[in-house]
């Protein structure tokens, strides 16, 4: 090798180790500057009630703890605001339906699910909540056939769904009536005039429920867990067809002047409890294992301002439904059961 070609070698190994070096170099710089941006949380409508503040608070303050960085809270009042947020890395944090995390992980497959609340042992094995479809209790007899509750007489009915990304306001109780009536897919429930005689969307499972208690619509799709802060059993239990819920006296808005309405649930269906999901795309992996830490921990599920009992007058974010209720480690195959359902 002349001395020219060995200069020349040099200078290409210096070149390449440089480049390396510099690669390096950004990628360390780039994970220390995720490291310093705020965080942003984004809330579905149902989180971002007035309610909610108090929950909403304690999380921020947690967050903040866990992981040294300051944390923004976002509200929203539609379903797909949150996820887009999501989706875009405006915010990196959520704690959303198993449907609008699947369609916010469509849109970028960096975003993931982390944890869950879990069933009644503290395990995943039931870990699912409730998707009714209700009805004025008054009416609810027109609904049976026999001793059982029926859907046949839904077709031509006005009826109120939450958000069409919506898991348990929407796509779960849509998949049934696809089912039941043998159609080809859910398009034909969307908009008024088809199946339907009206459609209305509530915007959240409150929203949901009052259209029904206000009387616009005769059949409404809403969930258990974002209805207790408003309606209480007055007859069955959470999880039978054929109970009854009443709206409480003292229930905040969007409720004011309706206590005392009734609804009876004709279905009752199982729903894939909702993941906590980061964007894992704006988040350098030391937070993201600070964050699911902070989730799984007994002090986490025992916090009084965030998990509440299934009865508390003055219920927070989250439900204790069991003294083994927590959060679990969960990730995108686990919800394989609601991907086939939406088809993504």
């Amino acid at each position: 090798m002349t001395h020219a070609s060995k200069t020349i070698f040099g200078l290409a190994a210096l070149t390449l180790f440089s480049a390396g070096a510099l690669t390096a170099c950004s990628t360390k710089t780039a994970e220390a500057d995720k490291a310093q941006d705020p965080l942003t949380m984004v809330f579905y409508p149902n989180e971002s009630a007035k309610s909610f503040a108090g929950s909403r608070d304690e999380l921020k303050r947690l967050l903040e703890k866990a992981t040294g960085r300051t944390v923004k809270l976002q509200t929203t009042t539609d379903y797909n605001v949150a996820i887009q947020s999501l989706a875009s890395g405006k915010a990196q944090i959520a704690f959303m339906g198993a449907s609008g995390y699947i369609h916010a992980h469509a849109l970028n497959d960096k975003v993931q699910p982390i944890a869950a609340i879990s069933g009644p042992k503290g395990t995943l094995e039931g870990a699912a909540y409730n998707s009714y479809l209700m009805v004025p209790s008054a009416k609810a007899g027109q609904y049976k056939v026999g001793d059982s509750y029926s859907l046949d007489k839904l077709k031509g009915a006005r009826f109120s769904f939450v958000s069409n990304t919506s898991t348990s306001g929407f796509v779960v109780p849509a998949a049934a009536i696809v089912k039941h009536f043998k159609l080809k897919d859910t398009h034909s429930l969307e908009k008024s005039g088809d199946f339907f005689s009206k459609v209305l969307y509530g915007g959240s499972h409150q929203g949901s429920a009052v259209n029904l208690m206000k009387g616009d619509v005769d059949v409404a799709a809403f969930d258990d867990f974002d209805l207790r802060p408003y309606l209480e059993v007055t007859k069955g239990d959470y999880n039978t067809a054929g109970s009854e819920f009443t709206v409480k006296k003292d229930a905040p808005e969007p409720f004011q002047g309706l206590a005392g309405k009734k609804a009876t649930a004709i279905s009752v269906l199982p729903v894939q409890r909702e993941p906590w999901v980061l964007n894992t795309e704006k988040l350098d992996k030391a937070t993201q294992a600070k964050i699911k830490d902070l989730l799984l921990t007994e002090e986490f599920a025992d916090d009084e301002k965030l998990f509440s009992k299934p009865d508390a007058k003055t219920p927070m974010l989250f439900v204790k439904s069991t003294p083994e209720t927590r959060l679990v480690s969960v990730d995108d195959a686990w919800y394989k059961p609601t991907h086939e359902l939406i088809g993504k």
